[in-house]
């Protein structure tokens, strides 16, 4: 986890609408140990992270991740339209992010 780890789990809580004191009540951490977590002040342990991550509604991958998408992303396709590959991959990306930016501000799947 990176430094500002504490930032996305102050925005993940936000997010999911739920005050410092809720969620220490949610994950059974002191209000006071959240605090110095969301701060950067202290590192989450890995329980604290999976706690904050189901309290949220979010994943373990959601909150810990420090890649972007496209360097998560590995893509193989096979084009009947005449499309290479780097346009594919664009949209590809374009769909990714697009899910990531709607995963962040909770705005949940429908089918």
């Amino acid at each position: 986890m990176t430094q500002t780890s504490g930032a996305v789990f102050d925005r993940a809580r936000e997010v999911a609408g739920l005050s410092q004191r809720e969620l220490a009540a949610a994950t059974g951490i002191s209000q006071s140990t959240l605090s110095r977590i969301m701060s950067g002040e202290r590192t989450a342990k890995v329980s604290e992270v999976v706690a904050i991550a189901w309290a949220t509604g979010h994943t373990v991958a959601q909150l810990t991740a420090d890649a972007t998408v496209a360097e998560r992303a590995e893509c193989a396709a096979r084009s009947t339209n005449g499309s290479n590959m780097e346009q594919m991959r664009g949209s590809l990306l374009h769909f990714l992010e697009l899910n990531d930016y709607l995963n962040d501000q909770a705005i949940p799947a429908t089918v």
